[in-house]
């Protein structure tokens, strides 16, 4: 029996779309935010926004760059597995799917370090991606929202 999906309208560019995964559990990690919450990813340039705390130091926007190229040189396994909506791992939350979601979920994992609904392309392992490339930052303090510019250079 096959798995009856969402319809996907986007064709991603796998490594930059991995790294999206890869960047929001290191936000989350080094922040305790909640994954982005405006994210445009593309082959060229990507962009994504995480509501923080405090605007980021230099210091920690290096930390940043540095464990997501740790992580890509980790080469993790990034996996599928399909879940029903009533057995999701502990901490997999389903906020982000529309309301006509499928019962069945797909969960993409990246190794041990990450695991979240998707429906996108993905490399086979995290040495696919290439190296990430921090281009910029943006604080705004009204909204305490933290934009981090980047690119997946091959």
């Amino acid at each position: 029996m096959d798995n009856i999906l969402n319809d996907h309208n986007k064709d991603e560019f796998p490594p930059a779309h991995t790294a999206e995964h890869l960047l929001n559990q290191t936000m989350i990690r080094l922040f305790g935010c909640e994954r982005s919450h405006n994210a445009h990813v593309e082959r060229k340039k990507s962009k994504m926004s995480f509501l923080l705390d405090h605007k980021p130091s230099r210091q920690e926007e290096k930390e940043i760059e540095r464990r997501m190229n740790e992580l890509i040189e980790e080469d993790l396994p990034v996996t599928f597995e399909f879940v029903t909506r009533d057995n999701l791992p502990e901490g997999v939350s389903l906020d982000r799917l529309p309301d006509d979601a499928s019962e069945t979920i797909r969960l993409v994992r990246i190794g041990d370090y990450d695991v979240c609904p998707c429906i996108g392309k993905h490399v086979r392992s995290t040495s696919q991606i290439g190296r990430f490339e921090m281009l910029g930052t943006n604080w705004d303090e009204h909204e305490r929202s933290f934009r981090v510019r980047f690119k997946i250079v091959q």
